[in-house]
């Protein structure tokens, strides 16, 4: 059985990844403020930020992929620790 809010990890990887310039792992976390900044700084650069956004979606993806469920839930869900 998983700890509550590990089942987050791995949609929030996977969008981290393959979504990260929209910020859309942020959403997934339940982080509104810190997707909306992603978001936005694609959008109204005009993609100039989206590979900046881009690689930060994907370090953070790896990130949630590899941490453990329970540290995890420590960092993301329970301290709402917004980057990296």
């Amino acid at each position: 059985m998983t700890t509550g809010g590990a089942e987050k990890k791995i949609a929030a990887g996977i969008c981290g990844i393959l979504l990260g310039a929209l910020g859309v792992h942020k959403f997934v976390l339940g982080y509104n403020t810190e997707g909306i900044i992603m978001l936005l700084v694609s959008l109204l650069t005009c993609g100039l930020g989206s590979p900046i956004m881009g690689i930060i979606g994907l370090v953070e993806g790896i990130i949630y992929l590899t941490k453990p469920d329970e540290e995890f839930v420590a960092i993301y869900v329970n301290s709402h620790k917004g980057w990296f």
